[in-house]
């Protein structure tokens, strides 16, 4: 169900909520003369600086974290359960928890909350590679 105004909209039926929608002053898309394009392209460039600055560093991490025997499938499968699962899920369970709360900031506690918890688990778990030679360190958890 959905409140526009003081109408109420049940189910899904497009043409009463279009009709709710104009009725209530809202425009029938955006006002594309209204958008600072310069700034928009400069926020998408700072986005793709970021994901660069994470993606960069995952590849040399990975390598130097498994032995060179196992590395592809050690290096594959937990890259894509992480990208597969936590970020696959991430529209559906942010729109999930949007709906839920009626607080449209509300699906950002999703990517915080994994961020956090794989900051977590990564300080705890994960030890420092820097000084093992990658071709002849024994990984086994064994003495």
């Amino acid at each position: 169900m959905a409140t526009i105004g003081t109408e109420k909209v049940e189910g899904w039926d497009q043409a009463k909520l279009a009709a709710t929608l104009k009725a209530a002053g809202a425009p029938n898309g955006a006002d594309k003369a209204r958008v600072n394009w310069g700034m928009t392209l400069l926020l998408l460039f700072i986005m793709v600086i970021y994901v660069t600055m994470v993606y960069g560093p995952i590849a040399a991490f990975l390598v130097e974290l498994f032995p060179t025997q196992i590395r592809y499938t050690s290096m594959s499968l937990p890259y894509h359960i992480g990208n597969g699962w936590f970020g696959g899920m991430l529209p559906l369970t942010a729109t999930a928890m949007v709906a839920a709360t009626g607080d449209i900031y509300y699906g950002l506690w999703y990517p915080i909350v994994v961020a956090i918890m794989s900051l977590v688990i990564g300080s705890i778990f994960l030890s420092e590679t820097k000084d093992r030679d990658i071709r002849t360190y024994n990984h086994s958890m064994l003495p």
